[in-house]
């Protein structure tokens, strides 16, 4: 979700068409999403702007004139975030291939399973240092099948290259040594880290009816099901309300779920800080992640958290500490969880969330993963 309280942050940056332009190095960024370039990786961009002229190549605008604004030069590519087209992504591969032999870039940076491998493909092409960042698995690289072998074996060959791969758990980056999709440098990051100022404490609502908010697609793997079986069972001691858009067909069962009262549709919204505020937890119901950026914001806001088990999420909560950890897939998992914390007293339920931010405040801090990245791109740049 964009977060429209960070457009206050400005950058120092180059501003297109100055004078410096084409005197500094380049850094070429590849992502699926404006939005999610912008909310999660922004501090990135405006460290990197103070020293190189930065590209970030993206399929939508939402948050392009943001970008812009900041001194960051937009370049529109079309990608199709689902599909497994193969004519879409041959095209995808050439514009990018074309991209990087127009701007000569010293170091491409890239996110998210198809810009981490056409982007890693065509940087290999072009001879020009590449990193990529693993934001989780994706549900192709989770099942068995001729998909399944297919995208490991791009990303074996796009990872060739790789100056350092950038993983957001342990666990991610074992499976990938396990499938000898490595041969180089990799390193760990705390997925993309919190800002902490923009999702700073907040006061602990404490109602005796807690509210519960779920913030993501609406689609299986997000544990939709889950959150909304969960949501029907304590409807008459909870608020759920869900924050998101459909990817799935789950339309008729969220109406249902308004119409009977039990459920608070809000659709796709860009200031998520004002709905973790107003939340009393927050659920992250997932089946696979890289990190959850969801978790990291929640808690930095001093929610507690009740999390599946997965690497992506455990990583951030300490269980019974900042929030609740229950199995991934199980309906009656979720529905226990939700029990345990109806149990707990408000004053129980506020210092969880304290904790949390505390936990935030230790070891997530989003400056400290965007100077993982510009040590390792500058290393890069150098190098050639």
């Amino acid at each position: 979700m964009w977060n429209k309280a960070a457009d206050g942050k400005k950058g120092k940056g180059k501003l297109p068409g100055s004078k410096k332009e084409g005197m500094m190095k380049k850094v070429l960024i590849l992502a699926n999403s404006s939005t999610g370039l912008y909310d999660f990786r922004n501090e990135l961009v405006l460290e990197l702007i103070k020293k190189y002229e930065v590209y970030a190549s993206l399929p939508e605008r939402e948050a392009a004139d943001a970008l812009e604004a900041e001194g960051c030069h937009v370049l529109d590519t079309r990608i199709n975030r689902r599909g497994m087209n193969p004519l879409q992504d041959f095209r995808l591969l050439m514009d990018y291939v074309k991209m990087i032999r127009r701007l000569k870039p010293g170091c491409v940076l890239t996110y998210t399973i198809k810009p981490n491998i056409y982007g890693g493909l065509a940087a290999g092409l072009c001879k020009v240092p590449f990193i990529p960042t693993i934001t989780g698995l994706g549900t192709a690289f989770q099942r068995e099948g001729m998909v399944n072998k297919l995208v490991k074996f791009l990303y074996r060959t796009a990872f060739k290259r790789a100056k350092v791969v950038f993983f957001q758990n342990d666990r991610n980056k074992e499976i990938f040594r396990e499938k000898k999709l490595l041969t180089g440098k990799v390193r760990v990051v705390p997925g993309s880290g919190v800002n902490l100022e923009v999702h700073r404490q907040e006061a602990y609502p404490g109602r005796e009816r807690p509210r519960f908010l779920y913030v993501g697609r609406l689609m299986k793997e997000k544990g939709i099901e889950e959150f909304l079986h969960t949501a029907k069972t304590y409807a008459n001691q909870a608020e759920f309300v869900i924050i998101g858009d459909y990817e799935e067909d789950y339309r008729e069962q969220v109406e249902r779920g308004e119409q009977e009262g039990w459920l608070d549709f809000k659709g796709r919204q860009r200031d998520m800080h004002s709905f973790y505020k107003e939340a009393d937890a927050v659920i992250i119901a997932s089946y696979h992640e890289g990190m959850s950026n969801v978790l990291l914001e929640a808690a930095s806001t001093a929610r507690p958290v009740l999390a599946t088990d997965i690497s992506g999420c455990r990583e951030a909560v300490e269980k019974g500490v900042t929030g609740l950890i229950f199995s991934p897939e199980s309906k009656e998992a979720l529905e226990k969880a939700v029990g345990d914390f109806l149990k707990l007293t408000v004053k129980e339920r506020e210092v969880m969330g304290k904790e949390a931010r505390r936990k935030m405040e230790q070891e997530f801090d989003r400056y400290q993963v965007a100077g993982a990245y510009l040590e390792e791109i500058e290393r890069a740049i150098k190098a050639e």
